[in-house]
């Protein structure tokens, strides 16, 4: 009986584990669909809470790639200046809708990756040296996009106004952008959780541990790698449209070196490979940095900033393995009792 008492114990905490979560889930879920309720027509908050959700929508696409397959990828922000531009272009060129166009923008955000991966993991670039090129490829388009006229230029191209038009993607509040934000964080996680439960995800997980190893026992690291980058960058170039009519505009300056590093510590931070790790680190970090912005970047300038590096640097020290493991050992503290 003692021994039988043992196994039967561990399925029972094991299911309250896992109940416990889906009521996490749930509630969580329930809270964020009934936000743009509590915040009414405060459109600075709304404003915030879509920006938030579309940091973790992009950190949570990167967790497939920086997460999983344990690459340090810094080019984020050029798979979202893509998209931005391709939904963009095809609404004030052809007057092709965006929700078309946005497809059509993760399309050629994949291919760009493509196009650059091939090379990158055929001659296995990984670690710091991935890092630096493709920080360098953001930066790249950046410059090509600002002198190229007939599509970027200098000055901000605006996309058409409406007060309300389905068709065009545009609207006079942030509650439709935070929705479809919202959608595309919950893609973006169940993406990570099924490639996290097939082979993919197996083969990805022995290649960041030890690739030469993994190459031994028969995966194919540059197909597994170059699966990755598509599906993330695809996933981010759609957001990336999204994003350009959420502010109503497309300019060469949305190809951000800086936003794909925020990116990558957001990733980071909230618990390499942790599926749900990047959406804790953007809500709590987004939000800290937002709030900090508009509370003393008027008065003292950069402070805002010190501060943010000051809470990064605190949960460096004392959570080095993610804000997510906090949560995972509370949860099991729980469920333990």
């Amino acid at each position: 009986m003692a021994q039988a008492a043992g196994p039967l114990w561990e399925e029972i905490v094991k299911r309250k584990q896992r109940s416990s979560k889906t009521v996490v889930m749930l509630v969580s879920l329930s809270l964020t669909l009934l936000l743009p309720l509590a915040l009414g027509s405060n459109q600075y908050n709304m404003a915030l809470a879509t920006t938030v959700l579309m940091f973790a929508a992009v950190s949570t696409a990167w967790n497939i790639i920086g997460g999983i397959g344990r690459q340090l990828d810094l080019t984020a922000g050029a798979y979202l200046g893509l998209g931005a531009f391709t939904t963009g272009i095809l609404l004030i060129r052809w007057n092709i809708t965006p929700w078309l166009g946005m497809i059509v923008g993760g399309i050629v955000a994949a291919a760009f990756a493509a196009l650059v991966g091939w090379p990158l993991f055929r001659f296995k670039v990984k670690e710091v040296w991935y890092a630096l090129s493709s920080s360098a490829l953001v930066e790249v388009l950046r410059v090509i996009f600002l002198m190229w006229d007939k599509i970027g230029g200098p000055v901000e191209r605006y996309l058409p106004y409406y007060s309300f038009s389905l068709y065009h993607l545009r609207f006079s509040s942030y509650i439709p952008f935070y929705y479809l934000m919202l959608a595309m964080l919950l893609i973006a996680l169940f993406v990570n959780y099924r490639i996290i439960n097939v082979r993919l995800g197996y083969s990805l997980l022995a290649l960041g541990e030890d690739e030469d190893a993994a190459e031994v026992l028969g995966v194919n690291a540059h197909a597994c790698k170059m699966r990755a980058l598509m599906i993330y960058a695809f996933l981010v170039g759609v957001i990336g449209g999204i994003y350009a009519y959420m502010y109503g505009f497309i300019h060469p300056n949305f190809f951000s070196v800086t936003m794909s590093i925020e990116v990558a510590i957001l990733g980071i931070v909230g618990g390499i490979g942790i599926t749900y790790g990047p959406l804790i680190a953007a809500v709590l970090l987004v939000s800290a940095r937002e709030l900090l912005r508009a509370n003393l970047g008027g008065g003292m300038e950069g402070l805002y900033l010190v501060l943010y590096g000051t809470v990064l640097i605190l949960i460096a020290l004392f959570r080095p393995r993610g804000l997510a493991t906090l949560l995972h050992r509370t949860s099991r503290r729980l469920t333990s009792h």
